[in-house]
């Protein structure tokens, strides 16, 4: 039982016990048992043997209540990582600690019946953010109690009650826990190298199947959600056995958790396989987490659908779905459930076809990799690829707003001609107007994700009063810019996106003044609002507060009658407060009934029977205190949450903004123009065109040498290209094909002059022979 191991904690042998022995103790008998850490078989043999030496004196193995309480909550989440709050850290036991100890570099110890492991509570964050980034399901478990309030109780002498607060993975990871914007505000200064960083996207991708045995064919549903921004894609298409439809959405939507049912079929596991296994690391790895197959049954699906959505707008939407996206929507719900996150699907306004074909052109798994769109084939890194060559974006939203363009080029010439004018204006325009927006946008947090915390009422006070106030300072600021902006731009697009925003921004004000600045950046719940008019029964709270504290203070009188200390004051010593401190020289005339809380050699410090009876009472309503002010936050979130769709709209505007910002950039670069896309022609006649990544790679070299292309719907529409290896064909290939791609994105192309008529699709297949 004294054994410890400060070995490699990954190196473990299991103690084992009868299942008899742990019924006799009173337990449920589990496969969770505990583990011990030791590094040599002669160690295993000397644990073992003192095993059964421990047999021979006690007839049944004895769990610790917290040991009692662990493994009952173990048994009700098996699949997670439980981190146990115990006082001020957090505890792993059994095989989560192996785990938890081999992921983080930690020291795990044998501590009665189980192996164990802790981390600080002010490090929880970084340590679960490692975990889940590992591919592993965290759960958080808190005490429910607090010390003052319990002491009062009926169940004063019993343990602490804990229960599970928060779940996260890789596409969870929504809350307070996880997501401290003021230490996390340390992490562009180098300050915590060890953070985990949030990936661009976190979409959580749900993927159902539905064969038709009379047609032969496989129908294939998906539902992508990205619970930190609130998008919800969906999506219902026939596929093959190559799976290459599910591949090239795959692709696009990027996910960092993919949800499938048990029974999946043979060809999407070795889809899934290949693509969870892309990346070398483990920390870049795509999540995969099966459910029992009857959950996207299509009757149990819309059981699930029915009764989610039975109050709720967006049931008209939903009752139009095709039944292989229903098939993957009810998992998807009751898998959020458990996150506390479903309520990103309760609007209709967040739902979004990922394909629809009269508006994006059609670029295929195949097309994406080879023409190297949103990553390089030599690593998978961004860099080199057409993504890494126009997003120059400002901000995070932004930045995820650019990769959706550059993966849905648009076929609406319209649009098209829309983006391009704005590029055009921000481009040769000497509007400061435009510049003092552009700096705006710069060293923003992530406000998508904040507001969407917020949303799930989720959010920390520091992280709402940075959303917030920034929020309230960029409708400020572009309130102030209207009238040049009506005067000085002249693009539609800029126009409707400027001049409609800080009107949908200005609910953030009103919220913004109830708070206290300094209490809000510190995390202080109880002093959190300036104003307690809103807030009857926190105001009430602190009157009780005041009351007591008033009659701590007239205290005062009676001692210095009793000790004959006219002068004298409480003192606080080690958080102790209100005490009576009497040098040990004067200690005869201190009553007997007084109560003797510490001493050092000179002095004694005391607490009166009355003192003890209200600092009781003081800390029995200061903890009551916390909890109304939790529960006023959480409130105080979900109203916030009813402007969550409009100030969502504003900051999609800003992301257009930023986006059409980078865009203006690129066109910087030089030797870039404008190409015309036209509607009613079939052509593609380039100048002078270069490929834009190799020429940004070579830079100033200008060893890139130009290409002209000429092909016509009544002319020319075929081009063989000949020539030795290493001669550039599949670089000219390609070049072709991304002109064509940024012209329908909006952007300027690297080309002396472009004409290209609308494509709906680009198709490239490069092999060798």
């Amino acid at each position: 039982k004294g054994f410890t191991c400060g070995a490699e904690p990954s190196v473990v042998s299991s103690i084992t016990r009868e299942e008899t022995e742990m019924a006799d103790a009173g337990q449920e008998s589990s496969d969770w048992s505990p583990r011990c850490a030791t590094g040599q078989p002669e160690t295993t043999h000397r644990l073992q043997h003192a095993e059964r030496d421990t047999s021979s004196r006690r007839s049944k193995s004895i769990f610790t209540p917290l040991e009692q309480q662990v493994i009952q909550l173990k048994q009700q989440h098996k699949d997670a990582l439980l981190a146990v709050e115990c006082g001020y850290k957090y505890r792993f036991f059994g095989e989560d600690a192996e785990i938890a100890a081999k992921e983080l570099n930690i020291v795990c110890h044998l501590d009665h019946n189980f192996m164990t492991c802790s981390i600080p509570t002010h490090r929880l964050f970084v340590h679960v953010r490692r975990l889940v980034s590992h591919g592993h399901k965290v759960g958080v478990v808190k005490q429910t109690e607090t010390s003052a309030i319990k002491a009062s109780g009926a169940n004063r002498n019993t343990l602490f009650t804990r229960q599970l607060s928060a779940l996260y993975t890789k596409s969870t990871l929504v809350g307070e826990d996880v997501n401290p914007v003021c230490r996390l505000g340390d992490v562009e200064e180098g300050g915590c190298d060890d953070v985990v960083s949030d990936p661009p996207d976190s979409f959580l991708l749900c993927i159902s199947e539905n064969w038709d045995k009379l047609k032969k064919q496989l129908t294939v549903g998906l539902v992508a959600v990205q619970p930190s921004t609130g998008d919800v894609l969906l999506d219902c298409f026939p596929d093959g056995p190559s799976r290459s439809e599910l591949e090239c959405r795959v692709l696009k939507i990027n996910p960092v958790e993919i949800l499938v049912p048990s029974d999946l079929s043979e060809q999407t596991e070795r889809l899934l396989h290949s693509i969870t296994n892309a990346s070398a690391q483990a920390d870049d790895r795509v999540r995969v987490e099966r459910r029992d197959s009857a959950e996207f049954e299509f009757a149990s699906a819309m059981n699930t659908v029915t009764s989610f959505y039975c109050h709720i707008q967006a049931k008209g939407v939903v009752a139009s779905l095709e039944s292989p996206v229903i098939s993957c929507l009810g998992p998807l719900i009751q898998y959020l459930q458990e996150f506390n996150l479903e309520r990103v699907l309760r609007s209709e306004s967040s739902f979004r076809r990922l394909t629809c074909e009269s508006e994006i052109m059609t670029l295929s798994a195949g097309t994406l990799r080879n023409l190297e769109i949103l990553n390089n084939q030599t690593d998978g890194s961004v860099k080199g690829s057409l993504l890494w060559v126009l997003d120059h974006t400002r901000t995070p939203f932004g930045r995820r707003l650019m990769r959706k363009w550059v993966s849905q080029p648009l076929t609406d010439l319209q649009s098209i001609s829309e983006r391009q004018d704005a590029v055009q204006e921000i481009l040769e325009s000497d509007s400061l107007t435009l510049n003092s927006i552009r700096s705006l946008l710069s060293r923003l947090p992530d406000l998508e994700r904040g507001i969407c915390s917020i949303y799930h009422k989720k959010s920390s006070t520091q992280e709402f009063y940075l959303i917030s106030s920034s929020l309230s300072r960029l409708g400020l600021e572009l309130q102030t810019l209207q009238p040049a902006m009506r005067s000085q731009i002249s693009s539609g697009l800029l126009r409707s996106l400027l001049l409609d925003t800080p009107d949908q921004l200005i609910p953030a004000q009103s919220f913004l003044k109830v708070l206290n600045e300094k209490a809000a950046k510190s995390g202080n719940k109880t002093e959190l609002f300036s104003d307690l008019s809103g807030f009857p029964v926190l105001q009430e709270r602190m009157e009780q507060i005041q009351t007591v504290l008033r009659e701590i203070q007239d205290h005062r009188k009676d001692i210095r009658l009793i000790l004959k200390a006219p002068a004298l004051e409480y003192t606080t010593v080690s958080g102790q407060e209100f005490l009576i401190e009497v040098k040990n020289s004067g200690s005869s005339i201190v009553p007997p009934e007084w109560v003797k809380i510490s001493s050092t050699k000179a002095v004694s410090r005391y607490h009166s029977p009355f003192l003890v009876d209200r600092y009781k009472k003081l800390q029995q309503l200061r903890e009551q205190l916390m909890l109304d002010c939790q529960r006023e936050w959480t409130n105080f979130l979900d109203q916030f949450g009813e402007h969550y769709h409009t100030m969502k709209r504003a900051i999609s505007h800003l992301a257009t903004m930023d986006c059409l910002f980078s865009l203006a950039e690129v066109a910087k670069q030089g030797d870039y123009c404008r190409p015309e896309v036209c509607d009613n022609k079939h052509q593609i006649t380039i100048r002078d065109g270069r490929h834009p990544a190799i020429d940004l790679l070579m830079g100033e070299h200008n060893q890139y040498v130009p290409n002209h292309t000429e092909l016509q719907g009544d002319g020319r529409r075929t081009m063989i290209i000949t020539g030795p290896n290493m001669g550039g064909k599949s670089s000219y290939i390609r070049q072709v094909a991304l002109i064509c791609v940024m012209a329908q994105m909006g952007s300027y192309v690297p080309a002396s002059a472009a004409c290209v008529g609308i494509l709906d699709a680009t198709v490239c297949h490069l092999h060798c022979l």
